[in-house]
């Protein structure tokens, strides 16, 4: 069948992807690119890590960032330490409150302690985000800051998880 009298200029450009792979759009060839890669790397060349703006460009900004990433994790130990804290606390203020007020206090509590979970939820999905770049060393430094903060903030608990993903 001849197809010459077709017009083929709203058919997308094959031969260089376009803009698809850029890291921003209608950036030319030579501009910064984010690289998504769906399987294990130690690769570091074009890694973004969850954000277009996160992208290292050398090896000073990958040991930051890898810093940066042990310190999150860390951090999110301490999240849940702090939330633990703030359980037991709740827990001890409900029965030493006299009884016309529990319902008030718990009331308060749960919903104090609804906003924590959501906060520590979205805190365990945004790690875990970055430990999908699939990258060798960012998924290092999750797990090495997920180990430093179990050991500076969770000597009071268990190792095993309760749950699968946070």
């Amino acid at each position: 069948m001849d197809h010459s009298g077709h017009d083929h200029s709203t058919h997308m450009d094959h031969s260089g992807h376009g803009d698809m792979h850029s890291g921003h759009p209608g950036m030319g060839e030579g501009a910064p690119r984010c690289s998504m890669n769906m399987l294990f790397t130690w690769n570091t060349e074009n890694l973004c890590i969850v954000f277009r703006q996160w992208h290292i460009h050398s090896t000073f900004s990958l040991v930051v960032s890898l810093l940066a990433i042990v310190a999150l994790a860390a951090g999110y130990e301490a999240l849940r330490e702090g939330i633990r804290q703030y359980e037991a606390w709740t827990n001890k203020r409900v029965e030493t409150t006299p009884r016309q007020n529990v319902a008030a206090v718990t009331k308060r509590a749960h919903a104090i302690k609804s906003v924590l979970y959501g906060i520590q939820n979205f805190y365990a999905f945004m790690i875990m985000l970055i430990f999908m770049t699939y990258n060798g060393w960012v998924m290092l430094a999750c797990s090495l800051g997920a180990a430093l903060g179990y050991f500076v903030f969770g000597s009071r608990t268990t190792a095993t998880k309760e749950t699968a993903c946070h």
